[in-house]
């Protein structure tokens, strides 16, 4: 079963769990879900494979990167979300003779990497696979743990992703309900359409309030749940509106963004499904605890993430915190300072140097400068360790 990570996770949410178990039984055959077939409507409108001649990817915080890692010449780089390349092509242009293990899960991206490896001979060495398979493909490679000298991790969602309406990302876009990161690799996976219309509404907001860190959580899950009654919710313009639906006209694009532009009141709803689907939490933390055992001592670890719920979770690894049970962390704002917490905090100093020595007290962002160029990077946070 592709999803028996997400025990873990839904321990605190019976009902969800029940209701997850639910859905997957009623998409066995795969051809009972919504995926394989979301509707019969055009998509040759504005919507095309990606291509590689066009810019696919403008790389978050590049500089930063390529100065915290230290890379030396004829070193092993291990880039594990090559997405578009970026940070990849910039490794091989700078820094000569270095070898980059471009890993991703994505077959759009890893064909990328594919034709980037013909372009650089013996440079780049594409793996296919989550962050949760990356043990077994670099031991098919014969490459030994603590033999890698750098290690890049950029979380979330690439923009190759975001930018193609038929991957299901987009909100801005209309297409699929998709938002698989796989790809078509596992026919059987549910995708954020089999998640929208079969789990029942208290799943559906405890979804939203975990992932999503939405305080409207219920009045959105009840809205998604009369409106499908009527019809299934298949596209993603059709769930945004749904949402929007729950909310008066003025409120619509009333929150703000980090650069105080207006934000759609269904964004929070489109991360939380995003990451639900993908089970990106238990995903980030198979990668991290990857990237250990791949780091030689004194190899660097660079991770950017997107959102409060990546980058605490990065932030207690980096400090030696137990996180085997994910169930019995609250990512929340609004769990963090309790004088529970901050006693488990300081119990647990002793083992901030057990694995890692951080490089920088505080986490690093980007720079003015390039989030005007790069709005997308606005929420990006650099964190960097060197392995003990």
């Amino acid at each position: 079963m592709l999803f028996n990570s997400n025990l873990r996770l839904w321990k605190t949410h019976p009902a969800a769990w029940a209701a997850w178990r639910s859905l997957l039984l009623r998409l066995n055959p795969p051809a009972a879900g919504l995926c394989p077939g979301l509707g019969s409507r055009d998509m040759s409108d504005g919507l095309s494979s990606v291509s590689v001649e066009r810019p696919l990817h403008t790389p978050v915080m590049l500089k930063e990167v390529l100065h915290y890692l230290e890379i030396q010449p004829a070193q092993v780089v291990l880039d594990m979300t090559f997405g578009g390349g970026g940070h990849t092509k910039a490794i091989l242009n700078t820094f000569p003779e270095v070898t980059v293990l471009a890993l991703d899960r994505d077959p759009t991206a890893i064909s990328l990497a594919q034709q980037l490896a013909k372009e650089h001979s013996g440079r780049v060495k594409p793996l296919l696979g989550r962050f949760s398979e990356l043990d077994a493909l670099l031991c098919d490679m014969n490459i030994k743990p603590g033999s890698v000298d750098a290690v890049l991790l950029d979380a979330g969602c690439s923009s190759m992703q975001m930018d193609q309406a038929e991957r299901g990302f987009s909100l801005s876009k209309d297409g699929p309900l998709d938002m698989r990161m796989d790809g078509d690799r596992y026919p059987d996976m549910p995708c954020a359409a089999d998640v929208v219309n079969t789990l029942d509404q208290q799943a559906l907001a405890s979804i939203l309030t975990a992932y999503g860190e939405e305080r409207h959580a219920r009045k959105i899950a009840s809205a998604i749940v009369e409106a499908r009654r009527v019809n299934p919710i298949t596209w993603t313009q059709q769930l945004a509106s749904v949402v929007a639906g729950a909310f008066p006209a003025a409120i619509i694009y009333a929150r703000k963004d980090r650069l105080q532009r207006p934000a759609h009141v269904a964004t929070k709803t489109f991360q939380a499904l995003r990451i639900f689907v993908n089970d990106e939490l238990n995903e980030l933390h198979a990668g991290l605890c990857a990237a250990r055992s791949a780091l030689k001592p004194g190899g660097r670890l660079c991770v950017i993430t997107f959102h409060s719920l990546e980058d605490r979770l990065v932030k207690r690894f980096l400090r030696g915190h137990d996180l085997s049970n994910l169930d019995q962390y609250h990512f929340s704002q609004n769990k963090q300072g309790s004088r529970k917490d901050k006693l488990l905090d300081k119990n647990r100093e002793c083992n901030k140097s057990a694995h890692w020595f951080p490089v920088q007290r505080k986490v690093v962002t980007p720079e003015k400068d390039a989030v005007r160029e790069n709005p997308r990077g606005r929420s990006a946070k650099l964190r960097i360790a060197v392995r003990q």
